[in-house]
């Protein structure tokens, strides 16, 4: 049976800062650390053996995964990294802290920026510090100048029907360490869920969710490994 692992990334050190992240690569907080390890103890109590790990292209991710297969005595095993997998790009919100863009912009309209399916921020003003066309990593293409949830899905779908699909389809358990925002479009995809419903979906941090999936990769099944710390999973769907 197909067997996909979700896995947000564990605490990172802009998360406890408050501060709106997106592409720009920080590190993991001790915690963050603490949050992998535990998933990948999870992973092996559970006795999952995972065939393939893919990551995003950021250092919070990558590390999750790492610590985690280590912990879980699978560190041996492939990753493959791809820029499709990043967290959602926050546009000129980049780099700010929540509080004082609450203070400038008013919480509903910062809500609407964060939580909206199809809105976006403004925009990221080019050759700042935070202009990621300076990124090597990102030489092949143009990278965006802010994303919506929605524009999110639009970059993650392509890449998850030509690379895990593929992969789930031949059978293979893996393990997808990615972001809030890149991994809450791989639940809209598979549980069909409705735009007016993703955005209070909440992915916790460092607890891998475990799906089971049908040969159509339909979700047979969906639990969160630390029932203790689980958010609540969309309804499978019919």
């Amino acid at each position: 049976m197909p067997t996909l692992v979700l896995l947000r990334h564990g605490q990172s050190r802009w998360n406890i800062q408050q501060r709106f992240t997106g592409w720009v690569d920080v590190d993991l907080t001790e915690k963050g650390e603490a949050e992998a390890r535990q998933a990948g103890e999870l992973i092996k109590a559970e006795g999952l053996e995972i065939d393939r790990v893919y990551a995003s292209v950021l250092t919070r991710a990558i590390r999750t995964a790492g610590i985690a297969l280590r912990a879980a005595d699978q560190l041996w095993l492939p990753m493959i990294k791809d820029w499709r997998l990043n967290e959602r790009h926050y546009g000129g919100l980049t780099g700010l802290e929540h509080g004082p863009t609450r203070e400038k912009y008013g919480d509903e309209q910062v809500r609407i920026w964060r939580r909206s399916y199809d809105i976006a921020p403004p925009p990221l003003a080019p050759g700042g510090e935070h202009d990621f066309a300076k990124d090597r990593r990102y030489a092949h293409i143009t990278p965006p100048v802010s994303e919506s949830l929605k524009t999110t899905l639009a970059r993650v779908l392509p890449y998850w029907t030509a690379e895990i699909e593929p992969r789930l389809k031949a059978g293979e358990t893996l393990l997808v360490a990615a972001h809030g925002n890149s991994l809450r479009s791989i639940v809209k995809h598979l549980f069909a869920v409705s735009d007016a419903d993703i955005p209070g979906l909440e992915i916790p941090t460092g607890n891998p969710l475990l799906v089971q999936l049908s040969d159509d990769l339909k979700p047979v099944s969906a639990r969160y490994l630390n029932a203790e710390a689980a958010s609540p999973i969309p309804p499978i769907p019919a």
